[in-house]
């Protein structure tokens, strides 16, 4: 078991995402907790919004520093919501789970939640929606799109 690395769980992010010819997006730009799996998720809208600010700017070989700073501009406040979400999650639950313990204190909160989602079973759908979907979607412009 001395060979077994646990994994250190750092929830953080980049101040500045981008310099002349380099912009760090998803993992690469802010670290999150794997509680949720929204990692991916985030890359993956980072990178939407990555290639549709940048496209035109590419194709016509003149990105500038403060095309890639409007990347970070568009991204950073779903990042910032989903890091505070995660750093809840680890506060009501997770890292006393983590360490193997009950889950006590806290826990008016979580009945209260538990208690709001059995009366309104629809909001169910509104942790859901913004872990696949995200606070900000974001969408291929249409000339990246197939036709059908």
């Amino acid at each position: 078991m001395d060979d077994v690395k646990l994994l250190d769980i750092r929830i953080n992010r980049l101040q500045r995402w981008y310099t002349d010819g380099l912009l760090c997006i998803g993992d690469a730009a802010h670290a999150m907790s794997p509680a949720g799996g929204v990692g991916i998720n985030l890359a993956i809208q980072d990178a939407v919004a990555a290639a549709t600010i940048l496209a035109v700017p590419l194709r016509e070989n003149r990105v500038t520093v403060d095309d890639l700073a409007v990347v970070q501009q568009r991204r950073i406040w779903p990042t910032r919501i989903v890091q505070t979400g995660q750093i809840a999650a680890h506060r009501l639950a997770l890292d006393r789970f983590l360490a193997g313990k009950r889950l006590s204190g806290g826990g008016r909160l979580r009945s209260i939640l538990l208690r709001v989602l059995t009366w309104i079973p629809q909001l169910s759908g509104v942790p859901a929606y913004a872990i696949g979907v995200g606070v900000r979607p974001e969408h291929a412009p249409e000339f990246a799109r197939r036709s059908t």
